[in-house]
């Protein structure tokens, strides 16, 4: 339904949000309209385990899901929650390793802050 690697345009998004019957395997832009997260949680979702792509796709590949597996997600209000700490947790070590290489501290001294 929606085409490369791109965030979906609204008309795009809508027209998948009112399909009558959805394809069989949808790609990670319409997974992320679905669930309402954004493209690019779609692989912390993946590494914490609760996204499975179909086949055994290679790294550098599209990822393909199984629509009956995103509606029965999008109805399941523990699963979301989950979802949304996983995709928080993943955000908060990334943004933590780019901190540490940078070298600064997550929460500087008094002292630290008036030098």
């Amino acid at each position: 339904m929606l085409s490369g690697k791109t965030l979906p345009g609204p008309d795009s998004a809508l027209a998948l949000l009112n399909a009558r019957r959805l394809p069989a395997r949808l790609n990670t832009t319409e997974v992320a309209v679905l669930l309402g997260i954004q493209e690019h949680d779609i692989k912390a979702l993946m590494s914490g385990g609760m996204l499975k792509p179909l086949g055994k796709p290679a790294a550098n590949s599209p990822k393909y899901f199984a629509a009956v597996d995103i509606l029965q997600h999008s109805t399941d209000r523990d699963w979301l929650s989950r979802a949304t700490r996983e995709i928080g947790k993943h955000w908060s070590i990334r943004n933590g390793r780019k901190k540490a290489l940078n070298g600064e501290r997550e929460n500087p001294s008094r002292e630290e802050l008036h030098t």
